[in-house]
């Protein structure tokens, strides 16, 4: 007879199955994934807006809505184009206006912006300066082209320096405007910290300054453009300003179109790298 405190006998268990589940895909970042939507939203819009006007511009002037004379066809504007590219004419007349556009908007940047910055965090300069920024901001640049054709003659010399002068206003009162529109919190928190007045305008003014002083650079960036147009088309023998006005008067209106179709082109291209460049330079900016 067996004993009640006998210890039964063990059980044996099926070893448990390991069930393999499938690896899901890591999902891509939510921000990540509404900055491309965005992106690729705002792409489609653009090309949607100039295929449209192509289409428009190509339509109208062969069902003569308008008068094809005076608006040719975009197919024949782009025949002109590819004309003057493949004669050496266009690309003659780019790189002359290239070359007096850069020249007038890279000093008026090496001027502008340390004199802004100096107006704007000295009060002192800023008293002294006032009166005359007050004068020269409010006299358009075209208005005295006359003067500096006068001064400094029909040469490169006047054109540069035209350019210089209209690009300069933008980028000065933009750089005024960014550094005294600091946000004071971020000022008191760093002289808090200890910051000194360099520190304190080296690692928190300019810093937070910097995409106002960007927004006058992409408007002057416009405006050389603008102006050398008008600059180009008073005693210069080159550039597209001088071609646009050479075919008005010959009344070849396809190479004056190809002129300012060109112009169009260089304006995007222009402001697209400043976009670029602004965001090199505010990396400390987080995105929405």
């Amino acid at each position: 007879m067996s004993s009640l405190t006998e210890t039964p006998p063990a059980v044996r268990t099926a070893p448990a199955r390991r069930i393999a589940v499938p690896a899901v895909p890591a999902s891509p970042p939510r921000g990540l994934g509404r900055r491309i939507g965005r992106i690729t939203g705002a792409v489609l819009t653009r090309i949607v807006a100039i295929a449209a006007l192509a289409v428009i511009w190509e339509v109208f002037p062969r069902l003569e809505l308008v008068n094809p004379v005076f608006l040719p066809p975009l197919t024949e504007v782009l025949a002109a184009w590819k004309d003057l590219l493949v004669s050496g004419e266009l690309g003659n007349h780019t790189s002359a206006s290239l070359a007096r556009s850069a020249a007038g908007f890279g000093l008026a940047i090496a001027a502008a912006v340390p004199l802004g910055l100096l107006i704007g965090w000295y009060t002192p300069v800023a008293n002294l300066l006032n009166p005359l920024l007050e004068v020269f901001r409010n006299t358009a640049a075209l208005a005295i082209l006359p003067v500096f054709v006068l001064i400094l003659g029909l040469g490169e010399t006047s054109k540069v320096a035209i350019i210089f002068y209209g690009c300069t206003w933008p980028i000065l009162l933009n750089t005024v405007s960014g550094v005294r529109t600091v946000d004071p919190l971020l000022i008191k928190s760093a002289r808090s910290l200890g910051l000194g007045p360099v520190r304190l305008f080296q690692k928190v003014v300019l810093p937070a300054a910097v995409p106002t002083i960007f927004t006058g650079i992409r408007l002057a960036g416009s405006a050389s453009i603008l102006i050398l147009i008008a600059a180009e088309m008073v005693g210069a023998k080159a550039g597209l300003g001088y071609l646009i006005n050479y075919a008005q008067y010959n009344f070849a209106v396809p190479d004056m179109y190809a002129g300012i179709i060109t112009i169009s082109a260089i304006g995007l291209l222009v402001n697209q790298l400043l976009v670029v460049t602004e965001r090199r330079f505010s990396t400390w900016r987080t995105a929405n």
